[in-house]
């Protein structure tokens, strides 16, 4: 090898792009070698599906039109013997995308329209390398302590120190928030008299509810001013990233479903998987009132805290299209009936 020249091997996060333009495949390699990653370009799907198998890649990029197969097909293949692998489709036209259902169902990370540009290429490249690291981080602590189950509790409460952590020193606005969620979570949980468990899940996945914010760059979360419809598409993002970045480690299963679809609307509106009503998932239903309240009685830079009795209101008025009516009517009564305890909550963490 000439001297000064990189192998693939020598980069720290290695990509494979599966598209049946070798000239795309050729500017990509350019493009991203430059960015510091590793490169591996293929235009036969098929040799894609066996290059997966046999050698390790962090990241995949994947053309959806192409010939013997579509790229919803080749991630069909690749899911039976891989899990892990994160994959971004690409699309010439947006209205040639795969519908939502496969790209849910294929856990398939997000997609982008090519273009001669590749910014928005590398803005969600970047976001999946985030949250791979961050996943990797977790196996690791996993695998290392399988062995040894008398730590695992010690652990596992400071791993989320830990990972929470890293995101409040992204966003400031996670700083309290989420441990106000957390609590508020809970005292919601024990009003609507669930299970002990139900009660410490509640607990965990509100202090990881936003933990998918690590993946998103900062120059959208700490932005100060009103997000275009793209930036507002990553943040949108974030509760999918969560759910991978926590994939992998068993202890965080039951947390899982709090993390990915806090964000869901009753009426099925929400995102990331626009589920309705009972379809989603009841803890997160319950997270869902949390984390609203909590984001309508803090400060933000756009903003002051709402007073209480407009929130009262517009939880009173999402019933039953934001929010379940249930856990609305639950929360509204500890609001007129226990506001003692929600006072106690925001004086233990106060926002910075």
């Amino acid at each position: 090898m000439r001297k000064g020249i990189r192998s693939e091997d020598d980069y720290e996060y290695k990509i494979i792009a599966v598209d049946d333009e070798a000239g795309i495949l050729d500017s990509l390699k350019v493009f991203l070698n430059k960015a510091g990653y590793g490169f591996v370009g293929i235009t036969n799907p098929l040799d894609a599906i066996e290059r997966v198998k046999t050698e390790h890649f962090d990241l995949m990029l994947l053309d959806f039109i192409m010939t013997p197969i579509h790229g919803d097909k080749v991630v069909e293949e690749i899911r039976k013997f891989n899990k892990d692998l994160y994959i971004l489709l690409l699309t010439g036209h947006k209205d040639l995308a795969p519908p939502l259902d496969t790209i849910r169902r294929l856990d398939i990370q997000g997609y982008c329209e090519k273009s001669d540009k590749f910014d928005q290429l590398l803005l969600l490249v970047e976001s999946g390398i985030k949250a791979i690291s961050q996943m990797n981080l977790i196996r690791e602590i996993n695998t290392k302590l399988k062995d040894a189950y008398d730590k695992i509790e010690k652990a596992y409460l400071e791993t989320i120190q830990v990972l929470r952590y890293t995101v409040e020193a992204k966003d400031t606005y996670t700083r309290g928030h989420s441990d106000r969620v957390s609590e508020y979570s809970v005292l919601l949980g024990k009003k609507l008299n669930l299970s002990e468990q139900d009660i410490n899940t509640l607990r965990v996945g509100g202090l990881f509810h936003d933990i998918g914010k690590i993946g998103v760059p900062d120059s959208i979360l700490l932005k100060e001013s009103k997000l275009t419809d793209d930036e507002y598409s990553e943040i949108k993002n974030h509760p999918s990233i969560g759910a991978h970045i926590l994939s992998n480690a068993t202890t965080f299963q039951n947390v899982i479903p709090i993390v990915k679809h806090h964000h869901e609307r009753y009426d099925g509106t929400g995102y990331p998987g626009k589920l309705k009503g009972e379809d989603i998932p009841y803890l997160a239903r319950i997270a869902a009132v949390a984390d609203a309240f909590d984001a309508m009685t803090s400060k933000r830079t756009y903003r002051d805290s709402l007073p209480l009795e407009i929130v009262k209101q517009e939880i009173e008025k999402c019933k039953g299209s934001q929010f379940d009516p249930n856990c609305a009517d639950a929360f509204l009564d500890i609001l007129n009936n226990h506001y003692d305890e929600i006072k106690e909550i925001q004086e233990k963490y106060k926002s910075i």
